[in-house]
């Protein structure tokens, strides 16, 4: 019996996943999610998930976010990419982070149904088109990541904001928090990312941008 978290905030999108989760995999344990907090805690409880079906752009998980932590939080169980995302850098850059498989979301079921079998069976899964082609991340991007994913999700959040180039005060009263929590967390994230202004703060947070960001 296999244990599934399927995290994606797209609810018809996430049926049809339980769909073919309920008719292969009759006798499975399904949890569900619909932003990265929640799905942490999920996996909190349930440590032993046989796979884990993550949405790359729901709440909370913007860019590579989502995988690099859930990489570094559980890198036992393994992670496949669900995205309305196809392009074949945005595939490649989430296989280079850890993703065991990326399943877009224009996928027919019974490729849905491929991937899951061949990711339980310890195989890698994208779609055929860029099988042949995928590359290795630079170790510039690997070391990054690192920094990134020793950031809580509270101060990612805060991060995402500095890029938008958002004062300390905005980002307070849009978390319901106060100016000098804020800039506590900005201190923290300059330590850890090794940086010293909010310029630096936007160019390495650029560097784990996806190339094309889509909805839902």
């Amino acid at each position: 019996m296999y244990t599934f978290q399927v995290a994606d905030d797209h609810p018809l999108f996430r049926n049809a996943i339980l769909e073919v989760l309920k008719h292969h995999y009759p006798d499975s344990i399904v949890n569900t999610s619909h932003d990265l907090e929640g799905t942490i805690h999920s996996l909190e409880r349930n440590p032993d998930t046989d796979l884990l079906l993550l949405d790359i752009h729901m709440p909370g998980s913007q860019d590579l976010f989502g995988l690099i932590m859930v990489r570094q939080k559980f890198p036992t169980i393994p992670v496949a990419i669900i995205s309305a995302a196809d392009k074949h850098s945005t595939i490649n850059r989430a296989i280079g982070h850890g993703a065991c498989g990326y399943i877009p979301k224009s996928c027919a079921p019974q490729d849905i149904c491929e991937a899951i079998s061949a990711m339980l069976n310890g195989d890698r899964w994208v779609p055929e088109d860029i099988r042949n082609n995928l590359r290795p991340i630079d170790d510039e991007e690997k070391d990054l990541a690192g920094k990134v994913a020793t950031l809580t999700p509270q101060q990612y959040r805060v991060l995402c904001y500095l890029r938008e180039g958002w004062l300390n005060k905005q980002i307070g009263y849009e978390m319901c928090l106060t100016e000098a929590t804020i800039k506590a967390h900005i201190t923290a994230i300059f330590r850890k990312l090794g940086i010293t202004n909010r310029t630096q703060t936007v160019i390495s947070l650029n560097k784990l941008s996806l190339d094309e960001v889509t909805s839902n």
